[in-house]
């Protein structure tokens, strides 16, 4: 149990897909300007990624045994599967919150933070359970960075900031600084 534990929180904070590896910068720029949509795009992401660690895990104990030099096309279709699914069901549960996330959904596809997931899963040699709290830690992890994003973005448009840093400059100033404060996790518990 405390096993998989440390996996969520190293997957969530100490190695935040986003703010560590850099790994779905797409959606951390474009979707992080206001904070609900931000977190719904989060829980989307969540959604996707469990998904595929159960798809990935069936694949590699059933299927590419037999054949391992399909697996990164299988994950890629494994994926964009997924996401065709959730957009029809988020448009039609919420139009919306389908309206509002707009192109960002169908990004979800070549979002490579889920596709990381999948190919960090299999080096790692997780099993069913493992996987799936990889994905959970890893889609919270993406989750939290996309709404502390969009939280300091909208505290920015509210504030006197000189013209010269205001937009893209200002994003990535504030993307630089909170990757360096997660990157100061990197050795939370290496003493335990």
């Amino acid at each position: 149990m405390a096993y998989l534990f440390w996996i969520f929180i190293s997957a969530m904070i100490i190695n935040n897909f986003t703010l560590t590896y850099f790994l779905g910068l797409c959606p951390f720029f474009g979707v992080s300007g206001r904070l609900i949509v931000a977190f719904r795009l989060g829980l989307a992401n969540i959604f996707v990624m469990v998904i595929t660690s159960i798809c990935a895990w069936t694949l590699n104990t059933y299927i590419l045994v037999h054949a391992p030099y399909l697996q990164l096309i299988s994950y890629i279709v494994v994926i964009a599967s997924t996401v065709q699914f959730v957009e029809m069901v988020i448009k039609k549960l919420s139009p919306a919150l389908f309206r509002a996330l707009g192109i960002f959904l169908p990004l979800i596809t070549t979002n490579c933070a889920i596709l990381g997931l999948a190919i960090f899963q299999t080096n790692r040699g997780y099993g069913l359970a493992q996987g799936l709290v990889f994905a959970l830690g890893a889609g919270a992890g993406l989750t939290l960075a996309l709404v502390l994003m969009a939280g300091l973005r909208e505290e920015a448009e509210l504030s006197d900031i000189p013209a010269v840093v205001r937009g893209t400059a200002m994003n990535l100033l504030i993307a630089g600084i909170l990757s360096l404060a997660f990157m100061g996790f990197a050795g939370l518990f290496s003493g335990a």
